[in-house]
């Protein structure tokens, strides 16, 4: 073994529970703020449209990225009727299902790491590695994360204009 493979064996564990700490507190009871939720609108539909535009000439491919993001979008809605909503005196606030995120959250993050562990893998070798749109597993979560963020988003929106206060 090698002292980057042993480097790396010790510091993906610590990465996996950063990233772990780093989504359970997002996965908390949040202040409800407009220009995140249009920003986070914004970012997560790009994520799904920046691969979908390079996949026109490649009708399965995109087909899986269609297919991650409707799933993803059907259990965004999933979530928002668990998330728990509060106009409270010091503000508006919204507490996630913590489960559902951090699911989701979890599988796109092991998904860069695989990619990230296949990179290193193959590195010095003669082997070509595909490029990100080549794998449907990859589209299928990149969709998912995207369409479920993304709808969480637009219903976090949704639900402050309804309560007749999207401006602030």
């Amino acid at each position: 073994m090698t002292i980057q493979t042993i480097i790396l064996l010790v510091l993906v564990p610590l990465l996996i529970w950063r990233v772990y700490a780093r989504l359970k507190k997002m996965m908390a009871r949040q202040r409800s703020v407009m220009s995140r939720h249009y920003t986070g609108l914004l970012v997560f539909t790009a994520m799904v449209l920046v691969p979908g535009s390079e996949l026109v000439g490649q009708p399965a491919s995109l087909a899986w990225l269609a297919v991650g993001a409707a799933a993803g979008i059907a259990y965004g809605v999933f979530g928002l009727r668990k998330t728990r909503f509060e106009a409270a005196p010091d503000g508006y606030w919204f507490t996630p299902p913590m489960r559902l995120g951090m699911l989701v959250g979890l599988l796109f993050v092991a998904r860069i790491m695989y990619v990230g562990l296949e990179i290193y893998v193959n590195q010095g070798t003669a082997n070509v590695l595909p490029r990100f749109t080549d794998s449907p597993l990859t589209l299928i979560v990149l969709g998912l994360f995207a369409g479920y963020f993304g709808s969480f988003s637009a219903g976090l929106i949704r639900w402050r204009y309804r309560i007749g206060i999207g401006g602030s």
